[in-house]
C-alpha cells in the first residue's frame, strides 16, 4: 500500500471523526428553541409598549386581587402522591443523545480500525513480492550477461540492490571472511553477490563508478571495490549485502535477510582503482 493511499485514509478518517464531534457537541450544548420569544410575548410586549403609562400602586393590584377572587380563598384539595415507576424501554426506545453518542464511538472506532490496517498494511512483507521478500531475479546465466553489458554492475530497483560478480579464484579467501553467513557464500560460489544499495555510514544510497569500478558514495566519500569490501572513507564496514539461492539455475534475492558488511581492510580480490574516480578523490581519501 503506498504512502498517498494511507495518507488519504488517515485524512478521510479524520474529516469524518471531526465532523462527528462538532455534530454532538452541537446537539448537546444547544437548547431548541433557545433565546426566541413566542409570538404571544411579542404581541404582549408590543400592546405593552404601545398602551399609555400609567401607575399602579401595590393597594390597587391587591383590590383587583381580591375582586377576581371574590374575597373567598379557596382551599385546593390534597394532591395524591404516585410511586414513580421506571418507563418501559421498548416504549421510551433511544433517545437522541443516545443516538449520537453511540454514533460518535462507532465511527472512532471505525476510524481508528481503518487507521491500524492500513499501518499494518504498509509495514507487512506482502506475499506477492516486493522490498522485504524473496524476489526472483531470472536465469543466473542471464543475470551475468547483464552484469557484463552494464560494465560490471546490475542495479535492481525492487530490491534495492546491486548484483556484481563474484571472481571464482577468490572463493578460498571469502571462505575465511564470509564462512558463517551460508546464505551469502553460496552466492558467491555462484558467482553472483547482491550488495545492499544504502552505504553503512549514514544511509546514502551508492552508486556505480564505472570509470574506477568501485562504489563510491556521493554523501561523504566512502569507497568499495565491486564486491561491496571498503576501500576509504568514514564507513565503519563493507557494504551490507543479502542472502542469494539459485534454485534450478534460476537467481532469488531474499531482501528480508540483509548481512553487515565485512570488516575494515578486508580485500578478497584485491581488486584496486581501474581508473579515475567519481567523486575527485585520490587512493581512497579526501
Amino acid at each position: 500500500m503506498s504512502t498517498a493511499v494511507i495518507i488519504s485514509l488517515v485524512t478521510a478518517a479524520a474529516v469524518v471523526l471531526g465532523v462527528a464531534v462538532l455534530f454532538t457537541s452541537a446537539r448537546r450544548g444547544g437548547v431548541r428553541g433557545g433565546g426566541v420569544l413566542s409570538r404571544e410575548t411579542r404581541q404582549r410586549d408590543r400592546k405593552t409598549q404601545s398602551a399609555p403609562e400609567t401607575e399602579i400602586s401595590g393597594r390597587d393590584i391587591e383590590r383587583e386581587a381580591n375582586a377576581t377572587r371574590g374575597g373567598v380563598l379557596v382551599k385546593a384539595p390534597p394532591v395524591e402522591m404516585q410511586e414513580w415507576s421506571p418507563p418501559d424501554e421498548e416504549t421510551l426506545g433511544v433517545t437522541r443523545r443516545q443516538f449520537f453518542n453511540r454514533a460518535t464511538v462507532t465511527l472512532m472506532t471505525a476510524s481508528l480500525g481503518g487507521f491500524g490496517a492500513a499501518c499494518i498494511g504498509f509495514l507487512w512483507k506482502g506475499a506477492t513480492g516486493g522490498f522485504g521478500s524473496k524476489i526472483t531475479v531470472g536465469k543466473i546465466d542471464d543475470v551475468v550477461q547483464s552484469i557484463r553489458t552494464n560494465k560490471g554492475f546490475l542495479y535492481l530497483s525492487e530490491a534495492r540492490s546491486w548484483v556484481t560478480e563474484y571472481p571464482k579464484d577468490a572463493i578460498g579467501k571469502a571462505n575465511l571472511i564470509y564462512g558463517k553467513q551460508a546464505p551469502v557464500i553460496s552466492g558467491m560460489e555462484a558467482g553472483i553477490v547482491a550488495l545492499y544499495q544504502k552505504c553503512p555510514h549514514l544511509g546514502c544510497r551508492v552508486p556505480e563508478c564505472k570509470s574506477s569500478q568501485w562504489f563510491e558514495c556521493p554523501c561523504h566519500g566512502s569507497q568499495y571495490n565491486r564486491v561491496g569490501e571498503k576501500k576509504g572513507g568514514p564507513a565503519p564496514r563493507g557494504m551490507d549485502r543479502f542472502a542469494v539461492s539459485i534454485t534450478n539455475g534460476v537467481l532469488v534475492i531474499d531482501t528480508g535477510a540483509v548481512f553487515a558488511g565485512p570488516a575494515i581492510g578486508t580485500n578478497t580480490t584485491g581488486q584496486e582503482a581501474e581508473g579515475p574516480h567519481c567523486i575527485g578523490t585520490v587512493g581512497g581519501h579526501h
